[in-house]
């Protein structure tokens, strides 16, 4: 079976029949909405989606379904801030529809998601930091007995795998701060996927999602043990292959539906990753860059220095992670004569060729904005209790009394470029 072939499978396995993926796949949108009522909230920024939005507009009449208010409500800023899930839930309190139909990347689908935390919650507590966490939106529902709207998330971007998970990130603006709520009430009751519709979007944020999928798949990897790790190699490892195979082509040719293809599977795959184990080192200092670069780049800078500081634990793990970035042309080393340090160092050069081939930067000091202030911001938000699941994902023990010492090293490094910097455990 040839890669593609078994992605398929994989995400087949992953969500069976509740979600339709591949070309030509949005007419799926109206047939799911009508399983769970007549009344549609669809929500979303049309723009340079606006071809998209006129056929799903239209399959969802011809169903004999209705839209709320006649309009699209208006989807998010990057980085779903909390005045746009607030925004999005006001409409849901407004219109009090069926289900839900949220239309973009992984930031209108994650603000809706948050927006129907409030919405279905909004009895006992109308403040998002109330549900930021761990499993706190399943408590409230089971001791409240209220329930979550139906959603049905219509992906637009190979990137965050929203429409497949149980997170959704909000952001403070006013801080900077990006925060989680990661729960299984937030997973989207259907979805839809037309991996061609990607090709309406801007080329440098198809990129930018190619390098979130690869962070989801290697960080996950990273981390995994027990007896999740075979089935995380294979999720994993399908992944990072397809999209280190089809990104940097995208480049030459941003029209080939054949690679729009292999970067939606790949990064769905990266969706299928975090549902099986969880980010760590690199979506954490991501959380406290969004005010000076994309998700997806600040996740791709940050990694290869992470895999540093991770690598005398995951030997196995730099080995199969290597080998592909070596297949494709970014590692000359022997990998197999390498261990420890020298092997984590050897994998991170490889990730950073990587990036520069798509033309990204590898150091913070790269990034329009930075200053120390950023460095500082992430050392305090690695000691929030409300992230703490980023440090428990970590393949390293790293309890928040050793942020300063070690994970201070690993972003001077970033800085700079020295991987030297960065001081091992133990």
């Amino acid at each position: 079976m040839g890669l593609k072939d078994r992605a398929s499978e994989l995400i087949r396995q992953f969500k069976g029949d509740n979600y339709s993926f591949g070309i030509d796949k949005l007419e799926m949108a109206g047939s799911y909405a009508g399983e769970f009522g007549k009344r549609v909230l669809l929500i979303g920024n049309t723009g340079h989606l606006k071809s998209v939005f006129e056929k799903i507009h239209k399959d969802l009449l011809k169903k004999g379904l209705v839209i709320c208010g006649k309009k699209i409500v208006p989807g998010s800023q990057p980085n779903s801030p909390r005045e746009d899930v607030y925004r999005i839930a006001t409409y849901m309190f407004l219109y009090r529809p069926d289900c839900l139909m949220a239309v973009g990347g992984g930031s209108t689908l994650d603000a809706v998601k948050a927006a129907n935390v409030l919405y279905s919650l909004g009895l006992r507590s109308l403040e998002i930091d109330d549900y930021l966490g761990t499993g706190k939106v399943t408590d409230k529902l089971e001791k409240t007995g209220a329930t979550m709207l139906p959603l049905i998330a219509i992906q637009t971007n190979a990137s965050s795998g929203s429409h497949l998970t149980k997170y959704a990130n909000v952001t403070d603006p006013v801080t900077g701060q990006k925060k989680l709520i990661v729960d299984n009430a937030v997973i989207p009751d259907r979805a839809v996927f037309d991996y061609g519709v990607t090709e309406s979007i801007p080329t440098s944020v198809s990129l930018d999602g190619a390098m979130d999928g690869i962070s989801h798949c290697l960080e996950v990897f990273y981390g995994a043990k027990g007896k999740n790790l075979e089935k995380i190699r294979e999720v994993a490892l399908t992944g990072i292959e397809l999209i280190v195979e089809a990104a940097p082509r995208l480049l030459k040719d941003p029209t080939d539906k054949t690679l729009r293809e292999l970067l939606g599977l790949g990064t769905d795959l990266g969706g299928y990753a975090i549902m099986l184990g969880g980010t760590n080192g690199g979506h954490l200092t991501s959380f406290s860059l969004v005010d000076v670069t994309s998700h997806g780049r600040a996740c791709g800078l940050m990694n290869p220095y992470y895999t540093v500081f991770f690598a005398p634990a995951i030997t196995e793990q730099l080995l199969a992670v290597g080998n592909i970035f070596k297949h494709h042309g970014y590692i000359t080393a022997n990998l197999t004569s390498l261990k420890g340090r020298e092997l984590g160092e050897t994998v991170a050069n490889g990730l950073m060729s990587f990036a520069r081939a798509m033309g990204f930067p590898t150091t913070l000091a790269e990034l329009d904005g930075f200053s120390d202030a950023h460095i500082q911001r992430a050392l305090d938000a690695a000691k929030d209790p409300q992230l703490k699941m980023k440090l428990e994902n970590m393949p390293v023990p790293l309890s928040t009394d050793q942020i300063d010492e070690y994970m201070g090293p690993v972003l001077e490094a970033a800085k700079t470029g020295d991987l030297s910097l960065i001081k091992s455990m133990g």
